[in-house]
């Protein structure tokens, strides 16, 4: 069972149809209720699940105490502020203490967790950092998020290809200038 109201929001999207004087009844218009409201059920699923089950995989037999990286997971999200999309990529770097690792995949699906909600990128950025820190309990996590926000491409200032960056600092990454410097070179590099 859904834990989203579809059709509350279904009646949402024909009220706003109305109130911007179109008509939800026209022919382009009809089903637009119904999708927005699948839609909207997709993109903020992250609301109904905790990231933490995702590190819930643990791998120990390889001890590697190495740094790890996943560059240029994509993402999208929606602006809580405006509810219109933000989108870009996020990488993660972390040292696994005592060889305690997490899939490859549990990474990314933990940032999908984080952007499937209405959201800030500062949060998606601290949320990724604290969660890798509290469930693998690594020597250090470094989160570096790179997004377009469309609420300044489309409306507002209407800047587009103006990115913002965001970055959090765990653990060993700040104290270590020389970890710090490895994890952002191999971010960084193209």
């Amino acid at each position: 069972m859904s834990k989203v109201d579809k059709d509350k929001i279904r009646n949402a999207v024909r009220d706003i149809l109305e109130a911007i004087g179109e008509d939800p009844d026209r022919e382009g218009l009809i089903g637009t209720p119904d999708r927005v409201a699948r839609m909207y059920e997709e993109i903020f699923a992250g609301i109904h699940q905790d990231p933490r089950e995702h590190l819930k995989v643990i791998f120990q037999e390889e001890s590697h105490e190495e740094l790890v990286l996943v560059r240029d997971i994509p993402f999208y999200s929606c602006c809580e502020h405006h509810i219109v999309p933000f989108f870009g990529k996020a990488h993660i770097a972390y040292i696994p203490k005592g060889g305690k690792l997490t899939g490859l995949s549990k990474l990314a699906r933990v940032v999908d967790t984080f952007a499937k909600r209405p959201q800030l990128q500062e949060r998606i950025t601290k949320g990724i950092a604290d969660i890798i820190m509290e469930e693998l309990e690594p020597y250090g996590v470094i989160v570096v998020v790179e997004a377009e926000h469309m609420c300044m491409t489309m409306r507002g200032i209407k800047k587009p290809g103006s990115k913002t960056t965001t970055s959090a600092v765990r653990g060993i990454f700040e104290k270590d200038i020389a970890s710090r410097a490895e994890a952002m070179s191999l971010i960084t590099m193209k």
